[in-house]
Parts: C-alpha cells; sequence; structure tokens
C-alpha cells in the first residue's frame, strides 16, 4: 500500500479514529467553562433565596421527565413531605434552573391552609441542564431535590445558551 503525507493536493484520510478524535476533543470542549459557570449561577441563585442557610437533601420531590423531546412546554410538580399543621408546614417552594436566561423558575407561598404541600406548573428549558426545587418549612429549614433533565429540542434560547 502506497502511503502519502498530507498535503492540500492530498489531504488526509478521514478514519474512524480520527472522528472519534474529533469528537472527544469537541466534547471536552463543550464541557468546559460555560457549564461550571452556570453550576455556580445555579448556587449563587439557590443561595440568595435561602439567604445562605444551609440546604438539606429529601422530604423534596422534584417530578419532572428526565428526557424531554420538546423544551417549550414542560410539565413539572413538586411535592413536600409536611404535615401541613399550623405548626409544621411549608412556608415556600422555589424552583430554580442551571441554564436558562433566568436562574429562577417559580415561587409559591403556602400555607398550613392549603392542606397538601404540592404545586404543578409549566416550563420552557432552554437545553438541556439542572433543576433544583428548595421548599422553605416552618420551622426555618430549606430542603431540596434536584433532577437532571435532557432536552433534545430546545426553547427559549438568548445568545449562546
Amino acid at each position: 500500500m502506497r502511503r502519502f503525507s498530507p498535503s492540500p493536493m492530498n489531504p488526509p484520510a478521514i478514519t474512524r479514529r480520527r472522528v472519534l478524535q474529533g469528537a472527544a476533543a469537541l466534547g471536552a470542549w463543550v464541557q468546559t467553562a460555560p457549564a461550571s459557570a452556570s453550576s455556580d449561577e445555579l448556587a449563587a441563585a439557590v443561595a440568595g433565596y435561602t439567604g445562605g442557610a444551609a440546604v438539606q437533601r429529601g422530604k423534596v420531590r422534584l417530578e419532572i421527565a428526565e428526557l424531554v423531546d420538546n423544551g417549550n412546554v414542560v410539565p413539572l410538580t413538586v411535592t413536600v413531605d409536611s404535615a401541613m399543621t399550623p405548626a409544621e408546614h411549608v412556608r415556600a417552594i422555589a424552583i430554580f434552573n442551571e441554564k436558562n436566561p433566568q436562574r429562577e423558575v417559580a415561587k409559591f407561598t403556602l400555607g398550613p391552609r392549603a392542606g397538601k404541600a404540592s404545586v404543578s406548573t409549566r416550563m420552557r428549558l432552554a437545553t438541556s441542564q439542572q433543576l433544583v426545587a428548595v421548599a422553605h418549612l416552618s420551622d426555618g429549614s430549606f430542603w431540596s431535590h434536584s433532577v437532571n433533565v435532557i432536552v433534545t429540542l430546545a426553547a427559549c434560547i438568548e445568545g449562546d445558551t
């Protein structure tokens, strides 16, 4: 087999190895700074909501499809394990996202007369990202649950999100 050296008249052959190396390099480039920056912004948004208080995992359940075909209208439900009595109830529920133009999706105010600590809404998702639901209980504690959602058809993209 005769080998040619790469030149403008004789470009290098495209092999499976070259394609995989290029895909790996592209994947590494895409996964760098923007992802960590948006994660920092998500953490800052949650910290702003909690006033810097510690957020514990548990008691909250964020229900959303983990694979979304269309990011334009995505239904979700947040449920909190609470007796909803005057002594023990959920004061508020907030939903945050990692990569939409605005980090805060919604805030719901509840009280013991709500009867059930559950809220439902629909939202738009710009791209695949992490969502976080945070509940503020009457004892002053904050509880959360996060879900990673994969979006195949993105919505509400501004700039280079």
